[in-house]
C-alpha cells in the first residue's frame, strides 16, 4: 500500500523515511555490519533494520528529519513508547528466527537532511548520528 496525502499525492514524509533507511543501511554496510533484514513487520510493529556484528544482533531504529523541522530532533522522536514497541517487535523477531540466545543491542541512527536548493524534492545528508546501545 502506497501512502498518500489527502490530495492523493505521495506522502513526502514516507519518501524521506525510505531515503533515510537506505542511507542508514549503506552506512552500516560500510562499517562492516551484516544487514539481516530491513522493514521487518509483524503484528506488534516494524523493525527498520536488523543487523549483526560478531555475535550481537543489532536492532536499529532509523529516524530521519529535515533540517529546521518544528517537531524536535530525530533522536528526540524515539520516545519511551517507541522504545517499548521496538523491544516488543524485536522479541517476536528473535523468537521467529530462533535467535533468543543471542546478545542484542538497540541502536538509533538519526539522520538530518537539508534540501538541495536547485531541486525542491532532493535532499542531502547534513548529519548522521549513530547511537549504539541507545536504549
Amino acid at each position: 500500500m502506497r501512502r498518500t496525502t489527502q490530495a492523493g499525492k505521495p506522502d513526502p514524509r514516507r519518501s524521506i523515511g525510505v531515503y533515510g533507511e537506505t542511507i542508514a543501511v549503506e552506512y552500516m554496510l560500510e562499517k562492516g555490519y551484516a544487514v539481516l533484514d530491513r522493514n521487518w513487520r509483524c503484528r506488534t510493529g516494524e523493525l527498520d533494520v536488523v543487523a549483526r556484528t560478531g555475535n550481537t544482533i543489532i536492532i536499529v531504529e532509523v529516524r530521519t528529519r529535515r533540517a529546521g523541522g518544528r517537531f524536535g530532533t530525530a533522536v528526540e522522536s524515539v520516545d519511551f513508547r517507541k522504545q517499548f514497541q521496538v523491544r516488543s517487535t524485536a522479541e517476536v523477531y528473535l523468537s521467529m528466527n530462533k535467535l533468543h540466545g543471542s546478545q542484542i543491542r538497540f541502536d538509533v541512527i538519526a539522520i538530518t537532511l537539508t534540501q538541495i536548493e536547485s531541486e525542491p524534492v532532493k535532499y542531502e545528508v547534513m548529519e548522521l548520528k549513530h547511537l549504539e546501545s541507545a536504549f
